[in-house]
């Protein structure tokens, strides 16, 4: 089998250049780097049930069938600081948090207020969201600053295509997702059945097959909206499995790992404690277990960031589910971190404090976030974040996550 093939099949290729496995298992013998795992959740997933403020009245009013209950209750937030709780299919989670591993940032976001997917993911990875003509990533960019390590990869891509996060001259490796399972949610033979049972010419066929058809209409519009909002990414299904090889591989002196995992742009039927969002979180938490199993040793040396591209609206729309919002929660895991704390001023809720008097406001620019980290984690001067971050000071935050 040519060389070439072989490494395609790995899916150890990226970029026209091709990583060795005997060269790269050579380079376990180099001084220990510190790491950064970057996992995005592409959809907008709702911040507000992921970290619940179950001591905001608001949260009940505006949410009255999906809002995750008050820890005590049935099926309750699990409560972390005696004012935010975590949704307790995240209840893998608590594990990290009460060993000190674990933060959140509840109204973080970027300072661009589209409401597209594609655009706010964009500008969230270009980490350039006041310029649109960026083209590179910043995590590509960071690259560009780090110091080698000796290791032939330094960066490790889970996907079959580079993320725009990681595009740019530094040379990334990508590793192909595991096969994940689909289930067909439609039944075409029951509708066929239906089709046959109303095709005659009386008022009440006639109405159905307009509501079907209006159906069929708002099925391809959300089919068209949920790719874009997954752009490409996996939903996470097989998450754990891909989070686990990836913490496996980053045991071998690489420094960047980025994951996106489709999906969460729940506009329908979102759920409470159990249902459409539950469901996908547990998966998270999972995937989140398997990839610190994954890391290992290395699991003291390594940030985990968990961010989306924007949160969703404060109020449950008509269809229980929740629209397009602003400011979203940001989750930071690892060995590194300064855990069990929800880090950064909280806006409220109340009609007056969100943003356009519909959404969360954002009160922590991500790119604080993610420069805090960088300059305290992988120890970047001011020279290097700006290279980064171009044309972005990071203000004083009144946290420190390490």
């Amino acid at each position: 089998m040519r060389r070439r093939k072989f490494l395609y099949q790995l899916g150890l290729w990226s970029g026209g250049v091709a990583i060795g496995s005997h060269a790269w298992a050579a380079s376990l013998a180099n001084p220990k780097p510190q790491r950064l795992v970057v996992i995005f959740l592409r959809g907008a997933v709702d911040g507000l049930n992921v970290l619940v403020p179950y001591t905001d009245a608001n949260y009940y009013r505006l949410r009255p069938t999906i809002a995750i209950p008050r820890p005590g209750q049935n099926q309750g937030a699990l409560d972390l600081n005696g004012q935010f709780g975590l949704h307790p299919a995240l209840g893998p989670l608590m594990d990290y948090w009460q060993e000190g591993n674990l933060a959140f940032i509840p109204a973080a976001g970027s300072p661009n207020d589209t409401r597209s997917h594609f655009e706010a993911q964009r500008y969230m990875e270009t980490g350039t969201p006041e310029d649109k003509k960026t083209t590179d990533g910043w995590l590509n960019r960071l690259l560009g600053v780090l110091p080698q390590q000796g290791s032939p990869i330094q960066a490790l891509n889970v996907g079959n295509t580079t993320p725009t996060i990681l595009t740019g001259r530094a040379t990334v490796a990508s590793l192909a997702p595991g096969a994940v399972n689909r289930v067909l949610l439609d039944q075409p033979a029951i509708a066929t059945h239906f089709d046959r049972l109303y095709s005659g010419q009386d008022a009440l066929s006639q109405t159905y097959r307009e509501v079907r058809r209006a159906r069929q209409e708002i099925m391809s519009a959300l089919a068209m909206e949920t790719q874009e909002a997954n752009n490409n990414a996996p939903p996470a299904l097989g998450f754990a499995g891909d989070a686990q090889r990836l913490g496996q591989l980053m045991r071998r002196d690489v420094q960047i790992g980025f994951m996106a995992i489709g999906g969460w742009d729940t506009h329908i039927n979102q759920g409470s404690s159990q249902g459409q969002l539950a469901g996908r979180l547990r998966l998270l938490a999972e995937g989140l277990d398997a990839l610190v199993l994954g890391l290992g040793r290395v699991y003291s040396e390594t940030a985990i960031v968990i961010l989306s591209e924007f949160g969703r609206t404060a109020a449950e729309n008509g269809n229980r589910g929740t629209d397009h919002g602003r400011g979203n929660v940001m989750m930071v895991l690892g060995g590194p971190i300064k855990g069990t704390q929800v880090a950064g001023p909280w806006p409220g809720l109340a009609p007056e404090q969100l943003y356009q008097r519909r959404d969360l406001a954002i009160t922590v620019d991500f790119r604080a976030v993610l420069s805090q980290i960088l300059r305290q984690h992988l120890q970047l001067n001011d020279a290097q974040l700006a290279r980064v971050f171009p044309g972005y000071q990071a203000p004083q935050l009144g946290f420190s996550l390490l």
